[in-house]
């Protein structure tokens, strides 16, 4: 039996850019706000330092092939590269995958997701600064967005389910009309000569407060991600939390939790999705939302659970999502840490196997 199809989400904002320069000063990066981090609270897991891969610089080819290499060692079959697009060809952050379209390096395979949301100072603890501001302008502007992705779904490393190149979005629910945006690539895709699309929906649940999207059905996507942190929220946890934030002044604390089965969604229409840990703290300090007490063997628990939820479908449908590849200063990544080691790593593909495993078990005694 073929284990899951692990998807990565990737962030392509480990270089300088004149935009963050303009913002943040000259030179900024992520790394800025992971070098920054510091300890909030008794047994606060920060600064979270990388270790192998060091504090890379995504302009240079090595960086690359040297991430794709420790992940396809791991299990992860494909990277999601985070996508920008604010409307009328305004693009952000675009120059790692640009490269990696245009010199065939490295070779894992990925696919695109689109972060169609508004830019704001939300990540450094300024929520009503608008730094670029997510627009639809119309028809002719997704005409103009599928052709500038068009090369990328025709690249023979791209993912693809039943042949369709994968495209995921982020914000489905930001959209005005998300069944004529499915309605309309689908039929261009196949007017480029494309079997059609593989189009993913993010139904964002992130603590179990409601999910934020839920029309996929209706709207046309093959797919809906259902996206929850592994976050304790039983009566217990959030009083203690709300005792925790009353005393020290936050950050808001739910315990990593290996309840997988228990918290996620399932069904024909939806696929899993893990995550290693949460801690965006280094972005948004005091405001920020920790899971606290992740290592990698709860990790690898839910991972066997999330694996094993899609071991019946076929093959080429059984995409696990990944939440994250490299979001340091979200605290949700595979790459290693001077903590753990490639303890994430291990824990993905020995979690991959265990689902496998479980999951061929419950189809030989008739289980789905």
């Amino acid at each position: 039996m073929t284990t899951a199809r692990a998807v990565a989400f990737y962030l392509p904002q480990f270089h300088p850019v004149p935009e963050n320069d303009a913002w943040w000063g000259p030179g900024f990066t992520e790394w800025t706000n992971v070098a920054r981090a510091r300890r909030l609270y008794p047994g606060h897991a920060q600064p979270d330092v990388p270790a192998d891969l060091g504090f890379y610089d995504l302009r240079l080819s090595e960086s690359r092939a040297a991430q794709a290499e420790l992940a396809q060692r791991h299990g992860v079959e494909a990277f999601a590269y985070w996508h920008y697009w604010f409307g009328d060809g305004r693009r952000i952050l675009e120059r790692p995958f640009t490269e990696v379209l245009e010199t065939g390096e490295p070779g894992i395979s990925f696919c695109l997701a689109w972060a169609n949301q508004t830019w704001s100072g939300i990540w450094h603890g300024d929520a009503d600064r608008v730094l670029m501001e997510q627009r639809y302008p119309g028809r002719a502007d997704h005409v103009a967005h599928f052709e500038a992705v068009l090369p990328a779904f025709r690249d023979p490393r791209y993912l693809r389910v039943g042949g369709r190149p994968v495209f995921y979005v982020f914000r489905p629910e930001e959209l005005p009309d998300a069944g004529a945006f499915v309605d309309l690539w689908q039929s261009l895709a196949r007017r480029a000569g494309l079997e059609g699309l593989y189009l993913v929906a993010e139904m964002s649940d992130l603590v179990g407060r409601g999910v934020r999207y839920d029309r996929v059905k209706e709207d046309g996507f093959d797919a809906g991600v259902y996206m929850r942190m592994p976050a304790g929220t039983s009566r217990g946890d959030l009083l203690r939390m709300r005792a925790v934030r009353k005393l020290a002044g936050g950050p808001e604390i739910h315990p990593y939790t290996t309840s997988w089965a228990e918290q996620n969604r399932t069904g024909d229409l939806v696929q899993p999705c893990v995550y290693p840990n949460w801690d965006n703290t280094p972005r948004s300090g005091r405001r920020g939302i920790v899971l606290h007490g992740a290592t990698p063997d709860g990790f690898r628990e839910n991972v066997r659970q999330a694996a094993a939820s899609v071991a019946h479908r076929p093959a080429d449908e059984r995409l696990l999502w990944v939440k994250s590849w490299n979001e340091w200063a979200e605290g949700n990544h595979l790459e290693p840490d001077l903590r753990f080691g490639r303890g994430w790593l291990e824990a993905l593909r020995d979690g991959l196997r265990d689902g496998q495993r479980d999951g061929a078990a419950g189809t030989a005694d008739g289980t789905p």
